[in-house]
């Protein structure tokens, strides 16, 4: 039975959907609960028989197109069937700060947007950090304010000159940008 513009406040636990969203989306999904206050629909989608993790979804209600009630099951949250892995959940954690915090380290403090995009350029193909607001490449080259070819120092002669082409070559497509978007 379709329920064009139902009412998610009607549907129970367990209750097996197909959701139309105002995005365009289509999915079936088992209800888990719904959060009157804040609106929202968490719904757990079918897991494939290859993969044991479930793809859990928050959705606010507001941009559910329509929905068909397929059936019922029982509550996916009972605790005689719901495992949670709390070792893995740690593990992905922190895999996810460690991520986080490595793409933290790759952006600059107080440096212009123009700095920013020559380490983006260097990180591409050479070891790079931030020492504050100087660009450290390969640990020996380094690249301070106004991040010119004429302001790298240090190094060998060739990764100097490496990193100078790099700098000038980014300066190049930066002004060009700069200039095509006027």
């Amino acid at each position: 039975m379709a329920m064009d513009g139902g009412n998610p406040e009607d549907l129970g636990v367990g209750c097996l959907l197909s959701i139309k969203t105002t995005f365009g989306d289509e999915f079936e999904a088992q209800v888990i609960t719904f959060d009157r206050p804040s609106n929202i629909l968490v719904l757990q989608e079918p897991s494939k028989p290859s993969a044991p993790r479930r793809n859990i979804r928050m959705l606010k209600a507001n941009y559910i197109k329509e929905f068909t009630f397929l059936g019922q099951e029982d509550d996916p949250l009972d605790p005689n069937n719901c495992f949670v892995d709390l070792t893995a959940l740690r593990a992905r954690e922190e895999a996810a700060i460690r991520q986080a915090e490595a793409e933290a380290e790759r952006i600059g403090v107080g440096v212009t947007s123009e700095a920013q995009s020559i380490f983006d350029a260097l990180s591409k193909t050479l070891p790079v950090r931030w020492d504050k607001t100087v660009i450290i490449v390969m640990n020996e080259v380094r690249i301070s304010s106004p991040y010119l070819p004429e302001s790298v120092i240090g190094g060998t002669p060739a990764a100097n000159e490496r990193v100078k082409k790099v700098v000038e070559l980014e300066r190049k497509r930066l002004q060009l940008r700069s200039t095509s978007g006027q």
